[in-house]
């Protein structure tokens, strides 16, 4: 959230700011071309802000901006008076300028021009009147009828030719105008596998209209004799930064863009036009180390010798459910049994520091400054509706705010080891970034593929075996970056299924890339007199583990209380809504209880004559393990849930699964009366998965 926001105005035009931080030097993010607006940032914003202020507008055409559909709003004067506006109306005096694209034109005037209100500029891809002129430029014609093409490609990830560039033309805008979006951002984006920033700047152009697009191009802009005469009164600094593959701005561009104003040229090898969308990390790096000529340096600093530096392991463990947090426990513990007087730091969000909080567990400080994606995945959530794919797609921004945490905590201290337990963020980006990696890493994951659901769409269908593609990919080409990729079971766990059309087998990959420790589960005795339980009592335990997703299951649960007390005399239900689902939101009646947090919930669960809950692997192999009979409830278009879990169960011959789809307070008051207190044989589960997935972590030590 912005510190604060506002308009400001400048010639009827109301222009939206936002406002984020507060450590100087200011970082003012210019907007682009109308096509998009300020949430391009996204991905810059949140790290930058820890550090800077930072400051961001929506130029005239999109976002909370107004909307004019005459020329001369979007002239080059207005352009730069947007900007001193909005400078002035946060309180700026100075600021250092990021200009995208064609905001490169209102940076290098503000820069020769007003000087006094410039700390100095970065610019990305600049699309600006300085030769060379750009290959596309022979197949513009905007004044020319609209062109006669065929539908893009894009949206099923296809490519289009170069001759589509007519498409760059005012009436086909008018009359085409999301295929010329989804064309044109495809032109943004030659990096493989960029689908889901595609998709962002396709959603941000359409929030305006081909109309506002044509008054935009309408104005005329700076010609190469006004662009050269700044550049040779410009004497703060200037960085470049460019993609090699940018097919809007030749990169020759920033290099003579750098000549003239004795600027620094950073290109990135392979990017396209908007490396900040495609390598976050890279960039915000580059941005920051520019930002921080115009502060004084950090003062203290430290490095110890090597025989002053104690085994550390920094262990980060996904906060989406509490499932995670039992295994990592139950490892870490064994690793300290190996290797007696190791340091574990945990780096994770709630709900996942409440339980190693009570476990007496250390906690990095750095914690604190992770985005939550518990409160994502909940918010993308629908009625027992998740789907999981997509939920993570659209998580970019909260892993990128937190892989950058990740390396400002690796980077100011030192680990030996580092294990990411489905740390999906610091996979993705230390694939992307290997430089970066300077201690042991290991991978713990029980699943591997994302699979489509069935009822997904055929573009649904491609993004996830895409996604899988570039997985397999990134180990090909960097096999050595885990340094231990630990799968959480056993081989025979793997779906039988592929990763997608032309791509291998899940379990024949899965098997020449991983290690198997087996099912990690906890060791929970089942005391239940200790639990307040009594002889002979039927006691149905419902749970939907940490997150706030399950709160229609445990509606549909408490609904269920009265028929299934009537079919279960005695029946006490033990109604478990974990750390981020109120209790009070539900009715009390007698025989059923309602908790919020158990820390001992793995022995509820022991003791328990029944189990109701989710798809959530660690619970239901746990009750697995511990021969507990139980009701398990697949979110709907989770895919793990319904394809890897349940293969799992299968496999073990264990749960009773029902659909949400077919669950009923009547229909689940039977099932309670059917399942409770049956005897179950389920296939054994080994008790040492722990003790094998520590010793598989303990020689990178």
């Amino acid at each position: 959230m912005a510190n604060t926001d506002g308009f400001v105005e400048h010639g009827n035009i109301k222009i939206h700011f936002e406002v984020y931080g507060e450590a100087g030097p200011t970082i003012l993010l210019m907007p682009s071309w109308t096509l998009v607006h300020k949430r391009l940032w996204k991905l810059q914003v949140p790290y930058l802000s820890r550090l800077f202020r930072v400051v961001t507008y929506d130029g005239p055409g999109n976002g909370r901006s107004d909307r004019p559909l005459d020329s001369e709003p979007y002239s080059q004067e207005n352009q730069v008076a947007y900007a001193l506006a909005v400078l002035d109306a946060t309180g700026t005096d100075k600021a250092v300028l990021v200009a995208l694209s064609r905001a490169t034109n209102w940076a290098l005037e503000l820069a020769a021009e007003h000087p006094g209100r410039v700390h100095g500029t970065v610019v990305i891809g600049p699309a600006i009147a300085l030769p060379p002129h750009a290959a596309r430029s022979t197949n513009l014609n905007v004044t020319a009828p609209a062109p006669d093409l065929p539908a893009t490609a894009v949206p099923l990830l296809g490519a289009d030719p170069p001759a589509h560039w007519a498409k760059y033309n005012w009436s086909y805008w008018q009359s085409h105008y999301e295929d010329f979006a989804w064309f044109f951002l495809g032109q943004c984006f030659p990096e493989p596998h960029s689908t889901k920033a595609i998709e962002d700047g396709v959603g941000w152009a359409l929030e305006t209209t081909g109309e506002v697009l044509v008054a935009e191009s309408r104005a005329p802009r700076p010609d190469e004799p006004a662009l050269r005469a700044w550049c040779a009164r410009i004497d703060t600094p200037l960085l470049a930064l460019h993609g090699t593959d940018d097919r809007i701005s030749p990169p020759a561009r920033s290099e003579l863009l750098c000549e003239l104003t004795g600027g620094e040229l950073v290109t990135i090898e392979g990017a396209g036009h908007l490396p900040l969308v495609r390598d976050p990390v890279q960039t915000n790096l580059i941005i920051r180390r520019f930002a921080e000529r115009f502060r004084a340096p950090a003062g203290r600093r430290s490095w110890p010798r090597w025989n002053n530096r104690p085994k550390r392991v920094l262990y980060l463990c996904s906060p989406i459910g509490l499932g995670h947090a039992r295994r990592d426990l139950a490892i870490a513990r064994q690793l300290r049994e190996r290797h007696p007087g190791v340091q574990i730091d945990w780096l994770t969000q709630h709900p996942v520091t409440r339980m190693l909080a009570d476990a007496g567990e250390r906690i990095h400080p750095g914690s604190r400054l992770l985005r939550n994606e518990s409160a994502h995945i909940e918010a993308e959530s629908g009625e027992h509706d998740l789907h999981a794919f997509q939920a993570l797609r659209t998580m970019d921004e909260v892993l990128t705010n937190n892989f950058m945490v990740f390396h400002d905590v690796v980077t100011e201290q030192r680990y030996d080891l580092v294990v990411g337990d489905e740390a999906w963020d610091v996979d993705h980006f230390l694939h992307e970034n290997p430089e970066l990696k300077n201690f042991a890493y290991a991978w713990l994951t029980d699943f591997v593929g994302f699979l489509p659901m069935p009822d997904d769409d055929e573009r649904a269908t491609l993004v996830a075996a895409d996604y899988n593609a570039e997985m397999i990919e990134r180990i090909a080409r960097f096999p050595r970056l885990r340094d231990r990729a630990v799968f959480i079971g056993d081989p025979d766990d793997i779906v039988p299924a592929r990763f997608g059309p032309g791509l291998p087998s899940i379990r024949e990959w899965t098997e020449a890339h991983y290690d198997f420790a087996g099912q990690v589960t906890s060791s929970s005795p089942a005391d239940r007199a200790a639990l307040g339980y009594r002889p002979g009592e039927p006691v149905c335990v419902v749970t939907v583990g940490g997150s706030g997703v399950g709160h229609d299951l445990l509606r549909r649960a408490v609904d269920a209380y009265p028929e299934a007390a009537r079919r279960v005399p005695g029946l006490r239900m033990v109604v478990v809504t974990g750390p981020r689902i109120d209790p009070s939101a539900f009715a009390r009646r007698d025989g059923l209880e309602l908790h919020g947090y158990l820390p001992d919930l793995d022995r509820h669960l022991a003791a328990a004559d029944l189990a109701v809950v989710q798809g959530g692997l660690t619970t239901c192999m746990e009750l697995t393990a511990n021969n507990r009979p139980f009701i398990y409830v697949p979110l709907r278009h989770h895919f793990e849930q319904h394809f890897h879990v349940d293969h799992r169960l299968r496999r073990h011959h264990a749960g009773h699964r029902i659909d949400y789809d077919d669950l009923t307070p009547s229909s689940l008051a039977e099932a309670i009366a059917a399942e409770i207190g049956r005897e179950v044989h389920y296939r054994p589960v080994p008790a040492d998965g722990a003790d094998r997935a520590a010793g598989l972590l303990a020689d990178l030590l």
